[in-house]
């Protein structure tokens, strides 16, 4: 039996309508793809937008002396407990290291301690330094900054940062007019880590 051998038909041959059909579908498999690609491409620009932003605000720059907010020059009120040697003499060093003026705020004279407690802007931005260290729970959650770790709590008109890493522990409480309470506690941290030394343990999540 003789072979037959089946070729393909030749261009000439095939129907009119096959070369505009194949367009159609290369341009619809295009179109497809393209709609496909568009979600994963704004989905990755806005993935690396994220991994790129700060998470949080980048501390402004600090205003010049003539910049500086308006505010009281009077005391400021704040109590002063009679402090143990060792803590006493700790809490004299932080003080006398502490900076003149805390972001745009100028140190201020308080009522008592003046050894142990600091005060800075109007409403007054406070410092003292001894007393009770805060009890933390297993679920509070702490700040490292400047090598500080800090404890906050929320109370109705400001925010009590205290460290819990520290031999002695430094209160510090911001008022809530000023925003980002972490940010006020920046250059007091510093002061902090040349003065108070550091505790024997603290509360997990503390990082050096």
């Amino acid at each position: 039996m003789d072979e037959i051998t089946v070729s393909p038909a030749p261009e000439e041959s095939r129907p009119a309508d096959e070369a505009p059909r194949a367009d159609r579908t290369t341009r619809r498999a295009a179109l497809v793809a393209t709609l496909i690609a568009l979600p994963v491409t704004v989905a990755v620009a806005g993935f690396t937008f994220a991994k790129l932003a700060p998470d949080e605000p980048a501390v402004a720059p600090r205003p010049s002396a003539t910049a500086a907010r308006p505010q009281s020059t009077a005391a400021v009120e704040l109590p002063a407990p009679t402090l143990a040697e060792r803590p006493a003499t700790v809490c004299r060093a932080l003080v006398s290291q502490l900076p003149e003026r805390v972001r745009d705020l100028a140190q201020r004279p308080v009522t008592a301690g003046p050894e142990q407690n600091a005060a800075y802007g109007d409403p007054a931005l406070t410092v003292a330094c001894g007393g009770t260290p805060p009890i933390v729970q297993p679920t509070d959650e702490v700040w490292s900054v400047n090598k500080v770790c800090w404890h906050a709590v929320q109370e109705a008109d400001a925010t009590v940062l205290t460290t819990v890493d520290r031999e002695t522990p430094v209160r510090v409480r911001v008022p809530r007019q000023y925003e980002q309470p972490l940010q006020w506690v920046s250059p007091i941290s510093d002061t902090i880590v040349a003065a108070v030394p550091s505790a024997k343990s603290a509360p997990a999540g503390c990082t050096a």
